[in-house]
C-alpha cells in the first residue's frame, strides 16, 4: 500500500471519530474552558476542524511562517457551523492525497515564526504530524465532553459510556 494510500485510510478513519466529537460540544459553552491555560470549546473545536487543511499545507508548500503568515482561526460560533467547517476542511486534505502526490512525501516541510524553526521534516511527516493532532486534541475535547458530563463515543473501542466499565 502506498503512503498516500494508508494517509487517505487512516484520514477517513478518524474522521468518523472527530465528526461524532464536535458534534457533541454545546452551543450554550463555546467559550467554556476547563482552566485559564486551556483553549475553549470554540478555540479546540476550531483547531480540530481546521486540521485536515494541513495535508493540503503539507503537500502543497514548502514551509508554513507564522511571520509572514500569522494564525488566524475561522469564527465559529455553533456546532453546526463547526461540523461544517470540518467537513469543508476534511474535502480540502482529500483533494491533496492522491497518487500523483506520493512522490512529494519525501520533500522537505518547515514550521518557523521567522529564524524559529518549529519542524523540519518530510511532507510525509507533515501529514502524520497532522493526523497525530487531530487525535491528541480530539482526546482533550474528550476530557472537555466528559467534565461536562457529556458522554462521549468511543474511538477505538468502545467508551465508558457505552459499556459498564
Amino acid at each position: 500500500m502506498s503512503m498516500i494510500t494508508a494517509f487517505l485510510k487512516e484520514l477517513e478513519q478518524e474522521s468518523l471519530v472527530t465528526r461524532k466529537m464536535l458534534s457533541l460540544i454545546p452551543d450554550d459553552k463555546f467559550d467554556w474552558q476547563p482552566h485559564p491555560r486551556s483553549m475553549s470549546f470554540r478555540q479546540l473545536g476550531t483547531h480540530i476542524a481546521e486540521l485536515p487543511t494541513w495535508i493540503t499545507l503539507g503537500l502543497s508548500t514548502d514551509e508554513l511562517d507564522f511571520v509572514k503568515t500569522p494564525y488566524q482561526p475561522k469564527q465559529i460560533n455553533n456546532t453546526a457551523e463547526l461540523v461544517a467547517y470540518f467537513e469543508e476542511t476534511l474535502a480540502d486534505g482529500r483533494t491533496q492525497l492522491i497518487p500523483e502526490n506520493e512522490e512529494k512525501l519525501a520533500e522537505s516541510w518547515k514550521l518557523r515564526a521567522g529564524d524559529q524553526i518549529y519542524m523540519d521534516v518530510s511532507k510525509a511527516e507533515a501529514i502524520r504530524n497532522a493526523l497525530s493532532q487531530t487525535i491528541h486534541h480530539r482526546a482533550q475535547l474528550g476530557v472537555f465532553l466528559r467534565l461536562m458530563d457529556i458522554p462521549i463515543p468511543g474511538s477505538y473501542g468502545p467508551s465508558a459510556d457505552e459499556t459498564n466499565f
